[in-house]
């Protein structure tokens, strides 16, 4: 069988903005020098949520206090060695004071230039159904290397 990862991923806002990471600082990174939300794998026995709320005050030092639970990402590449189910949120309720991150620089950014930065293809694409406040979704983004070749949004394959 073969195996499969779990993660979650959440984009923090605050006045039109959301918290990013740009990952410069983790070795062997898959997300090297992309910018990206917070998040991260699933322990063992750990709920989406929890999972959730320890990878934020981690990275972050932030504790969430709402989040919503937006849509299930699965991604798959030839080049990665497993599936990855991640579990994405947004949240816009938080307490605490910003800390450093072992694994990159944090840094509010203006939801317009998001689209400016290096990201993954696929997360414009689930960028535009948080912006557009689409219901709950099911997004399937197939890699090869580092180009998105297979865009699939609640079983119906998207044009790329």
């Amino acid at each position: 069988m073969a195996e499969i990862s779990f993660t979650t991923l959440c984009y923090i806002e605050k006045e039109n903005q959301y918290l990013m990471m740009h990952r410069v600082k983790k070795q062997n990174d898959l997300n090297k020098d992309k910018w990206v939300g917070i998040g991260g794998h699933f322990m063992e026995g750990e709920t989406p949520e929890e999972c959730l709320l320890r990878e934020v005050k981690e990275e972050t030092g932030l504790t969430l206090k709402a989040w919503k639970f937006r849509g299930i990402v699965t991604f798959l590449s030839d080049e990665w060695p497993c599936a990855e189910y991640m579990c994405l949120y947004t949240a816009d309720d938080f307490e605490g004071e910003i800390g450093s991150c072992e694994e990159g620089n944090l840094e509010w950014v203006d939801k317009k230039k998001i689209y400016e930065l290096p990201i993954w293809e696929g997360d414009k694409v689930f960028f535009r159904l948080l912006e557009n406040n689409r219901p709950f979704f099911s997004l399937k983004l197939r890699y090869e290397g580092d180009k998105l070749v297979e865009t699939v949004l609640d079983g119906i394959t998207m044009p790329l």
